[in-house]
């Protein structure tokens, strides 16, 4: 998957309006990561190209596809159950209210939009409400003790909270606040730049790595909560960290983003169907393989209308959904 990823990169950065040799992209890319090696490149337009328009986006593209397939990988080992995702928790809706009240009322949850968010004020406030959400729902279901189905009921529940006020908002905003928020909430790559993937690519790695050491309790938990117990594993415990660096990477994503459907439901399932459910192999093969999903996506929403873009959770919710249904009906064997 790691290799096929790499390809799939280096043919994406390639493609576009302004076709770029794949042996161009290399050297392009070689030359940076190399200081004095200096291999001819085609033109200082096909450098621009690359650097600036193309591998940001493309490097984007797999770090929201690592992060919202290794986040929804861990919420389903997590909550034992197939259906769950950083959408299905309610995540996305609490970014979304958060992203609207930015795009609609030009406020900020920290109190006056330059002085702190400045423009960034959307990635704040979709970043703290999504981060809010996962609180409350794991708050809701601490009350009632921490089970599974507890979790998803206070997740969906918050979640048709949450779109109810971006309906209010949609309602009430002028036309042009409303044409920003509809299509942030299609999700899409366009704010790529290396000011976002710089910020992004610690957050992402440094959460699948802590979430890997997890592997051996995942693995635990998913032979029963009392087998999990009687082992060592502490489980309320486990299920807060867990769920907390699963946000945390998820929320952080969606916040430059927007709300990217499918990968986080469909990559784990993908991977479980080749691989299996140990998730030693699970977590990192599902990060892969959202990775790919996302870049294969994103890079057919750049080029079945070019010059025009279409938004990338379109493509996701298109290709994703029937394709789900497929392995669900192609499956041989039960996996949960």
């Amino acid at each position: 998957m790691f290799i096929l990823l790499i390809v799939i990169a280096l043919v994406a950065t390639a493609s576009g309006v302004a076709g770029i040799s794949v042996t161009d992209v290399a050297r392009v890319i070689l030359n940076k990561l190399i200081p004095g090696l200096h291999l001819a490149t085609a033109s200082d337009l096909a450098e621009t190209i690359v650097m600036e328009l193309r591998l940001p986006r493309v490097i984007l593209a797999m770090l929201t596809g690592l992060s919202l397939a290794g986040a929804g990988a861990v919420m389903q080992g997590v909550l034992r159950n197939p259906l769950v995702s950083p959408y299905t928790l309610g995540l996305s809706s609490g970014a979304s209210l958060g992203a609207a009240i930015a795009m609609v009322l030009g406020a900020s949850v920290f109190g006056n939009m330059y002085v702190v968010a400045g423009k960034y004020i959307i990635v704040v406030n979709a970043f703290v409400f999504g981060s809010i959400t996962m609180l409350l729902v794991y708050g809701i279901a601490k009350i009632k003790d921490t089970v599974p189905e507890t979790l998803i009921l206070a997740g969906v529940a918050l979640g048709y909270l949450f779109q109810a006020g971006v309906s209010a908002l949609k309602y009430f905003s002028d036309h042009e606040a409303l044409k920003d928020l509809v299509v942030w909430l299609m999700g899409g790559l366009w704010g790529a730049s290396w000011n976002t993937v710089s910020i992004l690519l610690p957050i992402v790695m440094i959460c699948l790595a802590l979430l890997e050491r997890y592997a051996w309790d995942l693995n635990a938990l998913g032979s029963g909560e009392e087998m999990a117990i009687s082992l060592g594993v502490k489980v309320d415990r486990l299920r807060l960290v867990t769920l907390g660096l699963a946000t945390l990477m998820a929320s952080s994503t969606i916040a430059f983003t927007g709300i990217i459907g499918f990968i986080g439901l469909v990559a784990p399932h993908v991977c479980r169907f080749i691989i299996g459910s140990d998730n030693r192999f699970l977590l990192p093969g599902s990060a892969l393989t959202g990775a790919v999903l996302l870049l294969l996506a994103d890079t057919l929403a750049r080029l079945v209308l070019a010059p025009v873009e279409i938004p990338v959770g379109i493509i996701t919710s298109l290709i994703g959904a029937p394709f789900f249904i497929y392995l669900l009906l192609k499956a041989k064997r039960q996996l949960w």
